[in-house]
Formats: structure tokens, sequence, C-alpha cells
């Protein structure tokens, strides 16, 4: 309801609506609720573009709305790749698809005709960026064109939580990890600013980025992500008694 009342005011100008990019679109309550259905069925209706991105196979259960989409260049869906490691997928990420789960789940997408890329995220220096290669390579046999990354960084409500994980799985890797964590962040845990925080700066990143983009131009990803169309959107029609002109 709110995202159609945004959408109907006669200020709002189009542009693609990324699910996903705060916290994942698909949590596991989603299955009973519904909630990023609904909110696609709405961006349907409009013909409003939209980008999502999740580690959930349960995207997939959308394809009959997300397919006619795709054939007015509407929509592009990452599935976040974290580690092919299944220990630690289950250490990290517990109610999350298991990596092989989500690798399936690019094939389908892609198969449907979604263009379709992958997430290496979030890459933590010492832990799972050794993984890189062999993610994007398995991603582009299961029908991805396009990718990107993201470099961990721990804001003050993660932080703590983050280094108790740390300490209690990976004990000796704490301070490795730790260390390079700073390294990365200008010799801080965390960077708000737009520019760096994705990213992050100094050695350490520059190298993760030099080896990320060898593996996308051996993969050939990235070689075309055309924009979505904006042209296309109507607002959405308002409830009322009154018939309509046509």
């Amino acid at each position: 309801e709110l995202l159609r009342k945004e959408l109907g005011r006669k200020s709002y100008e189009c542009s693609p609506i990324s699910i996903g990019a705060n916290t994942d679109a698909y949590q596991p309550s989603e299955k009973r609720l519904g909630i990023t259905r609904s909110i696609i069925e709405v961006l349907s209706e409009c013909d409003h573009p939209l980008t999502i991105i999740s580690k959930s196979s349960l995207v997939e259960r959308d394809l009959d709305l997300l397919s006619p989409m795709t054939k007015k260049n509407l929509v592009q869906v990452f599935i976040s790749v974290t580690t092919m490691d299944r220990q630690l997928a289950r250490r990290m990420e517990p109610r999350a698809a298991a990596p092989e789960r989500r690798i399936q789940t690019i094939n389908t997408l892609a198969d449907a005709g979604i263009p379709t890329g992958v997430m290496v995220a979030p890459i933590i220096p010492s832990l799972n960026d050794a993984e890189i290669e062999k993610i994007l390579e398995l991603a582009t046999a299961a029908g991805a064109r396009f990718a990107g990354y993201v470099m961990l960084r721990l804001p003050l409500e993660v932080r703590d939580l983050f280094k108790e994980w740390l300490e209690t799985h990976y004990p000796l890797k704490f301070s490795r990890v730790m260390a390079n964590i700073q390294d990365v962040r200008a010799g801080k845990e965390s960077d708000p600013r737009f520019g760096t925080r994705m990213r992050g700066t100094g050695p350490v990143a520059n190298l993760i980025r030099q080896r990320f983009d060898k593996s996308v131009r051996e993969n050939k990803l990235n070689i075309a992500r055309g924009q979505l169309d904006s042209s296309l959107f109507r607002p959405p029609e308002k409830t009322t008694n009154q018939l309509s002109l046509f």
C-alpha cells in the first residue's frame, strides 16, 4: 500500500528500485508473508524497473512475475554467493540457501531468460577471499552475465557480533582477519563513505580488486550490462468508485 501510494505521487520520477540492497529480499518469513512478492506485483503492474539482490532460492517462486518483466527490460537479479565451502556457509549464513543451491538458482533464472548476476559478498580478507575466482567461474558456467563484490565492513551494530562469531569459529584466524579488515578500512573497522565503503582502500583491497577484475575479464562478465527501461512506467490506478473513461 505504501509503495503504491508513493508511485502514485505526481512528483514521483521513475528510476530502478533495488530490492534487497539493505537486507535480503527473501527472508525465511517471506514464504508465509509474501511481502516481496506483493512489491513485485505492484512494480509489474506499473512497468517499473527493479533489481533484486538475494542469497535465497525463493526468488524462483516469483518467476511468473519476473519473466514477463524481463521481456520489457525491467528486471535484473543478483544472487549473493559468499563461499562455496559448505562448513563456512553453515557457520556464517545458517538460514540461507546452501552454496550449490545458489549456483543452481543462478542457472534457473538464466534459463528463464532473466538477466542474472552474482555478488561475491561480503568478501572477508583471509577468510573467503581465496574463493573469488572459483565463485565467478561457477556462476558464469551457470549462466551469470554480471558480477560484483562488496568488502566487509563492521559498523557499530554488527562489530561485536562479528568478532564474537570469528573468535568462536576461527580463533586461529582472528588476529589476521581483523588486521586485514583494518587494512582495507584505513586502520578502522568500518567506513561509511559512499565512494569507498563497498570496496575498501589500501594494498589488500587493491589486490582483491585486481584479482576480481582479472577473473571478470577471463569469464567475460559485465560485457554488456544495459540500463533498465524507465520509460514504460505508468502510475498505479487509484482505487475509486468512479469508472475509468477508457
